[in-house]
């Protein structure tokens, strides 16, 4: 694992402020890949480190989706990913032995980490959005990302 953060560490990464003045439509230029519509958008740190928004969306399942918030430190090739806003499908928290089947938020934790799982292991159903824009929706406003208010982002304002 090329990342470590605490519990603590990665709750000052969720609440930094991350300021954006591109337009809104950035967050949404898909590409197509292997069955799936793909974005992905830079937020840059002032130490050179970057934040980097994730979209994923299966092409013929419209409840399979990610919006991701990950953490790049510079010149790293991997990331370290803080929330994940996932679609319908079930989900098991190993070490609680816990499972749903429901739209679910991921959450980077310490404890996960220490266990040896992936840092976004746990998760937590939602009812807070249904669909991939009502996912960025969330993650946009829980991870404090700040986008200049425009015209653009009226496309957010009925979610």
């Amino acid at each position: 694992m090329i990342y470590y953060f605490t519990d603590e560490e990665i709750n000052r990464l969720i609440a930094e402020n991350k300021n954006y003045d591109g337009p809104i439509e950035d967050f949404l230029r898909f590409k197509e890949s292997e069955g799936h519509k793909k974005a992905s958008l830079e937020l840059p740190r002032y130490d050179g480190s970057m934040f980097i928004v994730k979209l994923r969306q299966n092409k013929n399942a419209v409840t399979d989706f990610s919006a991701i918030l990950a953490y790049q430190e510079k010149g790293a090739n991997q990331d370290f990913k803080l929330r994940r806003y996932n679609g319908k499908h079930e989900h098991t928290n190993k070490l609680e032995k816990q499972k749903f089947f429901d739209f679910h938020v991921h959450y980077a934790t310490q404890r996960y980490q220490d266990a040896g799982r992936a840092e976004e292991s746990y998760a937590v159903p939602s009812d807070r959005y249904s669909d991939i824009r009502g996912a960025l929706t969330c993650l946009i406003l829980d991870c404090n990302i700040r986008i200049e208010k425009d015209a653009q982002t009226s496309i957010f304002e009925n979610l």
